[in-house]
């Protein structure tokens, strides 16, 4: 067992390293990375195609990467909007990590590109505690989820640098509690934003377009407290014995979380930064039904099949 904690931490700080040197990379090249987590069927795809639309009526230079375990009905969906899109299977695995988003951009991401939107795979356990080298992180929940969604999985709601609240359009059908799942959000996470948005109705459209800019000018991000506890902290995992994690996801944070992985997954409770390794090199990967090799222009689809690189304990 010794051995399997050792291997977990020691993938979590891998990532950590590698995120630190993309974010490092990507701020020096004026790219802003926008992570986006949510639980399957929350409305994100919907309401990121609004926003990628908008933000090419205004000039302003995007690209997205969707994230799913198969399909690529996203990324379709997204370069509707027009602008580059790649599609990454995940080939099982429950999430991105920063090395896999570094190998899928290079070669691909266009060098001008302002505004990076991650669409992380609809997950609201395991994306929690991976740092993607983002410089804003966004939870999304739709008022059909109930008011107890932070309480449920307080990792990803108290780690988040914004709270978006989607289909509000339905919020009287399905008797949504604002001040309730306001609570709850402010209980694990003190002062960050909530926003609410339609993307039927168009309500709220364009505030996650404008924080994403404004942090991309250097304005003040959300500081949760959870990212500010002290980096030895236990937790129980649904996988072992108690565990440390040092720091977390968002530059310095504490990540917590309880989850069981699915059959051929394991990953690692608890990670730190480790400052100075960089992301893998650029690997070839096939392309979507409507792009040829290395093609990025507006609206294009570009596939990635991502090999799992999930820990396999050693018995």
């Amino acid at each position: 067992m010794c051995r399997v904690v050792d291997l977990k931490q020691a993938v979590l700080a891998k990532n950590d390293s590698a995120a630190h040197s993309l974010r490092t990379e990507l701020t020096a090249r004026g790219t802003t990375v926008v992570n986006l987590l949510s639980s399957p069927g929350s409305g994100k795809t919907a309401l990121l195609e609004r926003e990628l639309g908008l933000a090419r009526e205004r000039g302003v230079a995007v690209a997205a990467l969707t994230a799913d375990l198969a399909t690529e009905n996203d990324a379709l969906r997204l370069a509707r909007s027009g602008v580059p899109v790649k599609q990454v299977l995940t080939d099982g695995l429950c999430h991105l990590e920063a090395h896999m988003l570094g190998r899928h951009l290079d070669g691909w991401m266009p060098e001008d590109t302002r505004l990076l939107f991650v669409e992380n795979v609809g997950n609201l356990v395991c994306p929690a505690s991976y740092d993607l080298g983002e410089s804003l992180r966004v939870v999304l929940a739709s008022v059909t989820e109930g008011e107890d969604k932070p309480l449920k999985y307080p990792t990803a709601f108290g780690l988040a640098q914004l709270v978006v609240v989607t289909k509000t359009d339905i919020a009287q059908a399905v008797e949504f509690d604002e001040d309730a799942f306001r609570a709850h959000v402010q209980q694990v996470n003190p002062g960050v934003e909530v926003v609410l948005t339609s993307a039927r109705r168009g309500d709220g459209l364009g505030i996650l377009l404008d924080r994403a800019l404004a942090v991309g000018a250097g304005g003040a991000v959300h500081a949760p407290v959870m990212a500010q506890q002290p980096p030895a902290h236990h937790h129980h995992h649904a996988e072992g014995p108690l565990h440390d994690h040092a720091e977390g996801p968002l530059h310095g944070q504490a990540a917590a979380h309880d989850h069981d992985h699915g059959p051929g997954h394991d990953h690692a409770p608890g990670h730190h930064h480790a400052p100075g390794a960089g992301h893998g090199p650029g690997h070839g990967h096939g392309t979507g039904p409507e792009s040829g090799p290395g093609h990025t222009g507006p609206g294009s689809v570009t596939r990635a099949v991502h090999p799992h690189s999930g820990v396999v304990p050693t018995r």
